[in-house]
């Protein structure tokens, strides 16, 4: 069966498609890595859209006949993961000559996971980023996204665990890796 999905810029007009996705994305993927109530809280409080992705245009969709199947983005900004609701104070820019690139609030539908969107929204991403000056990746992956990195050359950091409302304790993992050349 031959699929063609296209990849484009994310726009302000996209942002209730997104945060659908994500939800559904961000509870259903993470049924085997999160507790239901791990899984409820980060889709509440740190997944989403921000929208400085999408002012950058830095944030991307990826479709298949015009169904939206995947979203994500990287940034030049210090802003390391959380949507918009997890922001606080000011997104200043990062040296690309000495800071890495972040790749950010990387979602696929449940019903296209495995077919391989997220490597390459994360190509798209790559590309971009090094495009832009940047020789490193830095990112911050759920439990569910940790083996996608991996495969892509990505090195754990550090395990960090989020303390969310409500007493909520949920792992993630930053991750990295050098694109110069790569």
């Amino acid at each position: 069966m031959h699929t063609d999905f296209t990849v484009r810029c994310a726009e302000h007009g996209d942002t209730a498609a997104m945060q659908d996705l994500i939800a559904v994305s961000s509870i259903e993927l993470s049924v085997s890595f999160y507790t239901p109530l791990q899984a409820q809280a980060m889709q509440q409080h740190v997944f989403g859209v921000d929208t400085q992705l999408l002012t950058d245009r830095t944030y991307f969709i990826v479709e298949e006949r015009g169904q939206m199947l995947a979203c994500g983005g990287w940034s030049k900004r210090k802003t390391l993961f959380g949507g918009d609701q997890a922001k606080h104070g000011e997104d200043s820019l990062l040296d690309p000559a000495t800071e890495a690139a972040r790749i950010r609030a990387f979602f696929v539908a449940p019903t296209a996971a495995r077919r391989g969107l997220g490597r390459m929204l994360l190509a798209h991403c790559t590309e971009q980023a090094l495009a832009a000056g940047f020789t490193a990746l830095e990112l911050v992956a759920t439990m569910p996204g940790v083996p996608l990195y991996l495969a892509c050359g990505f090195a754990p950091v550090e395990d960090i665990i989020l303390h969310l409302p409500g007493g909520v304790d949920a792992p993630v993992c930053r991750m990295r890796k050098q694109i110069n050349g790569a």
